[in-house]
């Protein structure tokens, strides 16, 4: 039996924005179902919100993400988790570095690193901290 991890992102009315500019960085299928569109509204200033929305690419890549609705506590958070982006091509993960860090801040600059030929942080203009490495020949 196999799991496949997939990250799930949290927003607040930003989750729209956010899954069509991983969809540009990585490009693959993407889906998003609003509150309405569920039948599940219970705030009409959410209801075109995102309630669930996923991108997926051939290549691997896969995301989920939702806003939270406003009756539930929520916290942007400084660093809440890390999306890890392992490949094996140094070509391959440097264009998914030079787009995420598009209006983002640099944290470790990609660059060779111990266990890596290529590795780098960037906290995206969304706030969400991606880590970017190519895998070690081994």
């Amino acid at each position: 039996m196999a799991i496949k991890t997939v990250t799930h992102l949290n927003f607040r009315g930003e989750a729209r924005a956010a899954l069509a500019f991983y969809h540009a960085v990585f490009g693959g299928k993407l889906a998003a179902l609003t509150y309405r569109d569920a039948q599940a509204v219970q705030d009409e200033s959410e209801a075109d919100q995102i309630m669930w929305g996923e991108v997926a690419s051939d290549a691997g890549f896969h995301i989920m993400a939702y806003d939270v609705p406003g009756r539930l506590d929520w916290n942007r958070g400084e660093i809440p988790f890390f999306v890890s982006v392992r490949g094996d091509a140094a070509e391959e993960i440097s264009g998914y570095w030079e787009k995420l860090r598009e209006g983002g801040t640099t944290i470790q600059p990609l660059g060779p690193a111990g266990w890596s030929p290529l590795y780098g942080m960037v906290r995206d203009r969304f706030g969400v901290t991606w880590v970017l490495d190519v895998a070690a020949a081994g």
